[in-house]
């Protein structure tokens, strides 16, 4: 029963850092119909930011908790710049263009990214230090969870839930939701719809670098290359769960933590991927629009 619950947790770790990434690629997508693919690297550039800055600190003379309460907030500002300048530099431009334009921008700023960090930094594997509080007096009790999984788990909803909760009950939310709903339609009631494009690019941003410091911590090394790894796992949790769901971003998200987990625990890690797709596969073959998004409807 332990070792199940062992890989219950690791799993709920896993998808609540996919979730996170996962909320990015679905809310741009919800906003202006765009695959966000330069997001995985927003993901690794929050992670190094981490790194640096924790370097830094240390070197200083700062203590850990200071050094916890500060790595993070700056990797998160840092990382939601770079988001908002991508968004103004590489999409805004080709908002009117056919859509497949922003989709090959979108690639090539994925590429100018890792490209840039591997010049930047190495291509080697870094240590990263472990920025996640240990909770010493829950090691004793917990035996199937880690005290680092644990709050990465209780981080995630947190964060998850302070997003619903702005979505749903902030005016920027509002103006959101409306966006996503009909973009032109908002527009005519006084929508700022470009300020309402850019607060959802650094907002997802800011998830994504919150996921890269707390997975980056959690392991303890990162490299230029994490950031379309774990991109491509999180776009499936987005389109698994409902591409433009918030929730089935979450959902799809954990669905997809928990496949690769009970994958590698009962079947072989080398299956890890094998069966997180091949699920992938069948929601779309039976469920298109994937487990909690819409159908749309073609008028004619």
């Amino acid at each position: 029963m332990d070792y199940f619950l062992e890989i219950f947790f690791g799993g709920l770790t896993r998808g609540s850092i996919y979730a996170l990434i996962a909320l990015g690629y679905t809310m741009v997508y919800g906003i202006i119909q765009l695959i966000n693919f330069a997001h995985g690297e927003i993901y690794m550039i929050g992670a190094f930011t981490a790194l640096i800055v924790s370097g830094v600190l240390a070197s200083l003379g700062f203590p850990g908790y200071a050094i916890i309460f500060m790595a993070l907030p700056i990797a998160v500002i840092y990382a939601s710049a770079y988001g908002f300048t991508i968004e103004k530099i590489a999409y805004k431009p080709l908002r009117g263009a056919p859509r497949l334009s922003p989709l090959i921008s979108a690639i090539g700023m994925s590429i100018f990214l890792q490209n840039y960090v591997l010049l930047a930094q190495t291509a080697d594997f870094l240590p990263f230090p472990q920025l996640l509080p240990d909770l010493e007096f829950m090691e004793s009790y917990v035996h199937v969870i880690s005290s680092s999984e644990l709050f990465i788990v209780l981080a995630a909803a947190l964060t998850m839930a302070g997003l619903t909760a702005f979505i749903k009950f902030t005016r920027m939310g509002k103006a959101m939701r409306a966006t996503a709903q009909n973009r032109r339609m908002a527009m005519l009631v006084g929508v700022n719809v470009d300020h309402v494009i850019s607060m959802t690019f650094i907002i997802g941003s800011a998830l994504a670098a919150v996921g890269g410091v707390m997975i980056a911590s959690h392991i303890g090394q990162i490299n230029f290359y994490i950031g379309f790894i774990a991109g491509i796992k999180a776009f499936t949790a987005a389109v698994l769960g409902g591409i433009g769901s918030v929730p089935g971003a979450m959902l799809g998200g954990l669905v997809l933590g928990w496949t690769e987990a009970f994958a590698t625990g009962y079947v072989s890690s080398d299956y890890e991927d094998v069966f997180a797709f091949a699920l992938l596969v069948l929601i779309l073959i039976f469920r298109p629009s994937g487990i909690l998004g819409k159908a749309e409807t073609q008028k004619v």
